[in-house]
């Protein structure tokens, strides 16, 4: 009796899902007021106060925070609006 050799397959759900995998990430400046990052959260990632408020302190004490996963497409317009307000942000 032969083996036969199977090839993995992989699901649909695989491929997005690895293209969810990229995070926005804002970078510590010593420029801007906490309540001006915690207003650019709220105002281009749809942050609660609580979650831009939290990823302030992080991004101050830490020197940077995950602010939104998703794919690379959804999250390059957000950087570039953090950007146009000063901001520093990459996606990784």
């Amino acid at each position: 009796m032969t083996k036969e050799k199977i090839k993995p397959t992989r699901e649909l759900d695989d491929f997005t899902r690895y293209d969810n995998d990229h995070y926005l990430v804002l970078i510590n400046d010593d420029v801007h007021t906490f309540d001006y990052v915690i207003d650019a959260l709220i105002e281009i990632c749809q942050h609660t106060i609580q979650q831009a408020t939290q990823c302030t302190m992080l991004v101050h004490y830490k020197g940077s925070c995950d602010v939104k996963k998703g794919s690379f497409e959804e999250l390059r317009p957000l950087r570039k609006a953090l950007i146009s307000k000063e901001l520093r942000a990459q996606i990784s």
